[in-house]
C-alpha cells in the first residue's frame, strides 16, 4: 500500500479484527463473532462519542470509525480551514452489502417493505456525507471504484487537487464491506509547504 508522491502524515488500517494506527498494532478483538460486533468494540474502547454511529449501515461504519481513528493523531484537521480539507476513496464493491439488503426489501411484490433507512446507504458518497458532517470537511470529494486499490491513480488525482489549488490536505484510501468480510486503510494528506 505505497501512496507516492503525496506527503502521508498519519494512516489508519482495520482488518481481520485488528486496528493499526500509523503502522503499529494498537487494538485486537479477540473471540471475533462478526462485523457488527468488532466495530462496535472498536467504537468503544476508543471512547467515541457520536450516537448516528448506530444508524449507519456498515460500510459507513468502517468508514467512519477509520476515518476518526486517523483524525484523532495529532488533531490533523486543525491546521486546515474547512474547505481546504478532502475526501478520496474507493472501494471494488460500491455499496453493494447495503444494496443486496435494499434489493431484498423490495424484490417479492406480495412482501413489500422497502426501507428509507436502508435505501439512503445504496451510494457509497454516503459514507463520505457521514465523514464529511462529524468533521465538517466542505472540500472535493469523490468516490471511486476499482477491482484492487490503485495508490497511482489516487495519488495523481490528489496531486492534481493540490495543484489546483482545490485542497491542501486529504483523507485517502480503500473502505471494501460486503457480506462481513471488509478492509479499510485510510491516509492523511498533505501538500508539501503548507
Amino acid at each position: 500500500m505505497l501512496i507516492k508522491n503525496l506527503k502521508i502524515t498519519s494512516s489508519c488500517i482495520i482488518r481481520h479484527n485488528k486496528v493499526f494506527i500509523n503502522d503499529k498494532l494498537d487494538y485486537v478483538k479477540d473471540n471475533y463473532t462478526g462485523f457488527p460486533d468488532f466495530i462496535r468494540s472498536v467504537y468503544r474502547n476508543y471512547k467515541i462519542s457520536y450516537p448516528k454511529f448506530f444508524k449507519m449501515d456498515n460500510l459507513s461504519k468502517l468508514g467512519f470509525i477509520t476515518s476518526e481513528l486517523l483524525l484523532k493523531q495529532d488533531d490533523l484537521l486543525s491546521n486546515y480551514k474547512n474547505d481546504e480539507i478532502g475526501i478520496i476513496l474507493s472501494n471494488s464493491g460500491s455499496s453493494i452489502d447495503t444494496d443486496i439488503k435494499y434489493y431484498n426489501t423490495i424484490k417479492d411484490k406480495s412482501n413489500y417493505f422497502p426501507s428509507p433507512s436502508v435505501f439512503v446507504y445504496t451510494l457509497p458518497n454516503i459514507m463520505i456525507g457521514e465523514i464529511c458532517i462529524r468533521n465538517k470537511i466542505m472540500g472535493e470529494s469523490s468516490f471511486f471504484i476499482f477491482e484492487k486499490f490503485e495508490p497511482d491513480f489516487l495519488s495523481n488525482y490528489v496531486n492534481i487537487l493540490f495543484d489546483t489549488s482545490k485542497i491542501k490536505s486529504c483523507i485517502l484510501g480503500w473502505v471494501d464491506y460486503e457480506n462481513d468480510n471488509y478492509e479499510s486503510f485510510l491516509f492523511f494528506a498533505e501538500k508539501d509547504g503548507c
